[in-house]
């Protein structure tokens, strides 16, 4: 028996997540990369997310050896697993919930940004700069911050090169890759791949439709000449068609951060307000473009033609871009957070506290 499977000898983590059409699955994805680093820790892990409206995601997890249970009354759920710790990484559970939490579990918190008054353990906010935050914590708890804890699944940090893509090695005409997660929920990929007709650029461009209408709706845009568009659908070979390619298009969301360990040349697209700090903010420190807003994508397309154009038409931007993003995430965010989690398991006094000091 190995040194991790002692250490994890009767553990079980609960990781509870926002799922669904509605809300996305990144949540869900950038729990999966914890969650399969503890399972060859040797911990059993249970997903506690409503997965069955979104089967792609489901498989997923069901591939890591991760179970899934419908979250129904979650409290009774969790007392039903007896977990030793709980993971929660969601929008919609009520504030209070996670004091009620932390009085039975070991917890950690997912954030993005400021915790709002939710009380746990652990804090881990991966997204660019959160190693400088300052939040009022509960007693006792720690932060996790910064891109040295961006989780990365393993078939991410699999494809991560060993130096970054040069110029030179870049496909002629330039291979571009559009994707908006697993779901979607805004329809961005046909309004971005309209972007990238009206840049008249020459592209060879592949876009991942997440449903069958927005699969549609592209495959009727007409390219321009010397651009070549295909579609695709929800597929298990993303990470190896982003390190294929020279260019990616994307939303600034979790997925952002495995874009950087993969070295990629991003254009971004900010679709929600939570993106907005880290949209601007690796638009200003060139990491990535920022093409547009959502809302920009509506009332001033034009200039997101115009940003997305500079990205397409520039070898040398890009090779910058994947320099500079490829050295802020090493890949070892998952090691680093299991590790955190696992010393709480053992560290945590048992008793009841108080949630705030």
């Amino acid at each position: 028996m190995s040194v991790g499977s002692v250490e994890a000898e009767g553990l079980c983590v609960a990781l509870v997540c926002d799922a669904g059409p509605d809300v996305g699955i990144g949540h869900v994805m950038r729990c999966l990369a914890l969650g399969e680093e503890l399972v060859a820790r040797g911990v059993r892990v249970v997903m506690v997310a409503e997965l069955d409206r979104v089967p792609w995601a489901a498989e997923q997890v069901r591939q890591r050896r991760i179970e899934i249970a419908e979250p129904g009354d979650l409290l009774d759920t969790l007392l039903r697993l007896e977990p030793s710790s709980v993971v929660v990484d969601s929008y919609l559970l009520p504030v209070p919930f996670y004091a009620d939490l932390r009085d039975r579990w070991p917890l950690l918190a997912l954030t993005d940004g400021d915790p709002r008054g939710r009380v746990a353990d652990l804090y881990l906010d991966q997204n660019l700069g959160a190693e400088t935050s300052a939040w009022v914590l509960p007693e006792g708890s720690r932060h996790l911050g910064g891109l040295d804890y961006a989780q990365q699944r393993r078939d991410i940090v699999r494809q991560r090169p060993a130096a970054p893509k040069p110029a030179v090695a870049e496909h002629s005409p330039p291979r571009v890759l559009a994707f908006f997660g697993g779901t979607d929920a805004f329809g961005v990929s046909p309004r971005v791949v309209r972007l990238v007709a009206r840049t008249g650029v020459p592209v060879e461009l592949t876009a991942i439709a997440a449903t069958p209408s927005l699969a549609e709706e592209i495959a009727a845009i007409a390219p321009a000449p010397g651009q070549l568009i295909h579609v695709i659908g929800p597929t298990d070979a993303l990470a190896e068609l982003v390190a294929d390619a020279d260019v990616v298009l994307s939303a600034a969301g979790t997925s952002a951060w495995e874009l950087f360990c993969l070295g990629a040349a991003v254009g971004f697209v900010c679709v929600a307000d939570n993106q907005q700090d880290a949209y601007v903010r690796m638009d200003e420190e060139s990491l990535a473009v920022g093409i547009a807003t959502l809302g920009e994508l509506d009332s001033d397309p034009e200039g997101a033609v115009v940003r997305l154009r500079g990205l397409l038409s520039d070898v040398r931007l890009r090779e910058r871009l994947r320099a500079a993003c490829w050295a802020t995430v090493d890949g070892r965010g998952a090691t680093r957070v299991a590790g955190a989690l696992m010393a709480l398991d053992r560290e945590r006094d048992p008793r009841p506290r108080t949630a705030w000091r």
